[in-house]
């Protein structure tokens, strides 16, 4: 655990084997993978997925904010901070991003909404000019 940060639920796990779609560090341990998928995503401060799509008719995800301060924004909306307690509905075919503020840890957990036909589609990152914007 990083000095600093406190009050995880659920145990971080190892660095995230997608990082590739994510701008920092983050960390995934799969907690479940039967029936209901649900990851604990751990953000550093700064981190944050790629815009990305649920595809699958009836999926879509739902983050489950257990702690730290982050973000949630889908395309062509403003976004929303999250804080612990916090619950973020992602329907699916909904392009959006979500991920740690600035100068906070961020943990979240990542609950698939199970379809027959579902699929993640990675997209670009979130510009950082977009991102540092917010406060």
């Amino acid at each position: 655990m990083e000095e600093g940060y406190q009050g995880e639920i659920f145990p971080r796990g190892e660095e995230n084997p997608f990082g590739t779609y994510f701008s920092g560090r983050s960390y995934l341990k799969m907690l479940t993978d039967r029936g209901v998928v649900i990851g604990n995503v751990t953000f550093e401060p700064g981190c944050r997925n790629n815009w990305h799509i649920h595809h699958g008719a009836g999926g879509g995800q739902i983050l489950l904010c257990t702690g730290g301060r982050g973000w949630y924004q889908a395309w062509g909306e403003p976004a929303r901070a999250l804080r612990a307690g916090d619950v973020v509905v992602v329907p699916p075919e909904v392009k959006h991003w979500h991920g740690a503020a600035g100068d906070s840890w961020f943990t979240h957990l990542a609950v698939e909404i199970p379809c027959p036909d579902g699929a993640n589609e990675w997209l670009e990152p979130v510009r950082s000019e977009d991102y540092e914007k917010l406060s």
